[in-house]
C-alpha cells in the first residue's frame, strides 16, 4: 500500500473504538501550527492549512469512509474556512515579517482589541451562531447548536490571530470548552484529546502575548511622554 492510500485508510483501535490515523496526523499538525502561531512564525499558518485538508475529510463521514456514526458538518465546515481565513493570515504575517515592523523578527505585533473591535466579535459571534445553527440542523449534523458555536468561534479566533489580537487565545478557550464534550460524545477521541490539549495551550498562549503586548507597551510609553513633552514645550 502507497502512503497516501494508508493514510487515508489507516485506522487504529483506542479504547475500544476505531480511530482514523489521518484525524491524529490531522490534529498533529493542528498542534504543531498553534506552537508557530505561540511564537509568531509565518509558517504557523501553511503547517495548518495541511491539517485543515485531512481534518476535512474525517468529519465529513458521509462522503469519505469513517468509523464515526455521525456527521459534523459545521467541524468539516471551519476546515474550509479555515483554509480561507489562513490564506489571509499567511498573507498579512508574511507582508509583515518582510517590513521588519514587528520586533525580535516576528510576524506580527501582539495587542489587546480596541472596544469597537471586541464589539464587533460579539456581533458576529451573536449572528453567526444564530444563522449557522438552522443551516447545521437542517444538514442534519450531529449537536447543531454547539457545532455552529465552534464553526463560528473558531473562525473569529483565527481572524484575530491573523490580525495579532491577544484576544484570539480567549476565543479559542471558549471554543474548546464547547468542542470537547461535543467530540467526546460523538466519538471523535484524538480531536477530543487535542481540544483538550489545546485548551491548556491557550492559556499558555494567553500569557505569553499578554506579556509581550505589556512589555510592547512600555518600551513604546517613554518615547511616547518624551514626544508630548516636547511638543508642550
Amino acid at each position: 500500500m502507497d502512503p497516501l492510500s494508508w493514510l487515508l485508510h489507516a485506522e487504529l483501535v483506542v479504547a475500544g473504538a476505531p480511530v482514523l490515523v489521518r484525524e491524529i496526523v490531522g490534529n498533529g499538525f493542528g498542534l504543531a501550527s498553534a506552537l508557530l502561531g505561540l511564537r509568531r512564525v509565518v509558517w504557523a499558518w501553511p503547517v495548518g492549512m495541511v491539517g485543515n485538508a485531512l481534518l476535512l475529510t474525517v468529519f465529513l463521514g458521509g462522503v469519505f469512509a469513517t468509523p464515526q456514526a455521525h456527521d459534523l458538518y459545521g467541524q468539516a465546515g471551519r476546515q474550509v474556512f479555515f483554509f480561507a481565513v489562513s490564506l489571509y493570515g499567511w498573507w498579512r504575517w508574511s507582508r509583515t515579517r518582510r517590513s521588519g515592523t514587528a520586533p525580535h523578527g516576528a510576524a506580527v505585533t501582539p495587542r489587546w482589541a480596541t472596544g469597537r473591535e471586541r464589539l464587533g466579535l460579539l456581533v458576529v459571534a451573536v449572528l453567526g451562531t444564530a444563522v449557522a445553527y438552522p443551516v447545521l440542523a437542517a444538514l442534519g449534523s450531529w449537536g447543531p447548536l454547539p457545532d455552529a458555536w465552534i464553526l463560528v468561534g473558531s473562525l473569529l479566533a483565527t481572524y484575530g490571530m491573523a490580525r495579532g489580537w491577544v484576544d484570539f487565545w480567549l476565543i479559542w478557550i471558549a471554543v474548546d470548552a464547547v468542542g470537547v464534550p461535543l467530540l467526546l460524545r460523538g466519538g471523535f477521541y484524538p480531536s477530543a484529546a487535542m481540544y483538550l490539549l489545546y485548551g491548556g495551550f491557550c492559556v499558555a498562549g494567553l500569557a505569553t502575548w499578554w506579556r509581550t503586548s505589556r512589555a510592547l507597551s512600555a518600551r513604546h510609553a517613554p518615547a511616547l511622554g518624551s514626544t508630548y513633552s516636547e511638543a508642550v514645550a
